[in-house]
């Protein structure tokens, strides 16, 4: 299982890969539409916290996809000591060389998971919407930040 949180107005488009598309990330260079999932809720919400802050999971409104790979041997594992740079998985801006790598992942592999850098015991799933579609149903449900996440600024 996987889990992504976006915000209400891009519901629909979750697995578009759009932003990925337009700035590249983590992974993947610009024009790549990686879509970025965590294989637990709890880090999809760090994931998106740690680059929006909890006062917008508070503030405006999200959805948490839930999907599921329907054939796991599709899923290559990404070893963390096969990854060429160890820089790579601590925080910071990603290099041409990272983003290149995942492209080649993403380009021999329908899904990939790699460990998470926000959260280093945890993993990532990634892969690219058109060239899995059909390969992963999935639901959405509200979320709701947990307000001690964002307490007033007097307290």
């Amino acid at each position: 299982m996987a889990w992504r949180l976006d915000q209400q107005g891009f519901a629909a488009t979750w697995d578009s890969g759009e932003g990925a598309y337009r700035l590249g990330g983590r992974w993947n260079t610009k024009g790549v539409r990686a879509v970025y999932c965590s294989v637990d809720p709890a880090t999809a919400i760090l994931e998106v916290a740690v680059h929006k802050g909890f006062r917008a999971l508070d503030t405006v409104p999200h959805v948490l996809t839930a999907t599921t790979v329907m054939a796991p041997a599709n899923t290559h594992v990404v070893d963390p000591s096969s990854i060429p740079n160890a820089n790579w998985l601590r925080p910071g801006m990603p290099s041409g060389g990272q983003q290149s790598w995942g492209d080649a992942l993403l380009a021999s592999h329908t899904f990939v998971l790699l460990p998470s850098v926000v959260s280093t015991r945890s993993w990532n799933l990634i892969f690219v919407g058109t060239l899995a579609a059909g390969s992963y149903p999935w639901t959405q449900e509200p979320f709701a930040l947990d307000p001690r996440l964002h307490p007033p600024a007097n307290s």
